[in-house]
């Protein structure tokens, strides 16, 4: 059974830089997305990837901040974030499916989560 296993997040000035990190296994779902969720919001997707294509959906708010890339290799998918926002406090969440899609429904397999605090 496919499990994807966030880390990465970390207290973080508001304009500072973090990178999450969501572990897959080779036979885990083709896509892997990142979704967050702040307290009293509802569930955001953030960015997905087709690891099979590189076919990418990313977040108009994030666009040019939050980049979504693979590491084959090391069998991760990392969540590049730059110029980070207070309001970008979230738990952050990565999740496996097969659509590349932002609507967290076509996502079946979801890690626990890794908190991300933008804060001074």
């Amino acid at each position: 059974q496919f499990e994807p296993v966030e880390s990465g997040g970390d207290l973080v000035q508001p304009g500072g830089s973090l990178r999450l990190s969501c572990a897959v296994s080779g036979d885990s779902l083709d896509v892997i997305g990142w979704f967050r969720q702040a307290p009293w919001t509802e569930r955001e997707g953030v960015s997905c990837i087709s690891r099979s294509t590189g076919r990418t959906r990313t977040l108009d708010s994030v666009l040019g901040r939050l980049t979504i890339s693979r590491d084959s290799a090391k069998e991760l998918v990392y969540l590049d974030m730059n110029n980070l926002r207070p309001e970008e406090t979230a738990v952050y969440y990565c999740a496996g499916g097969d659509v590349v899609t932002l609507l967290d429904r076509w996502y079946d397999s979801w890690g626990q989560g890794t908190q991300v605090n933008v804060s001074s």
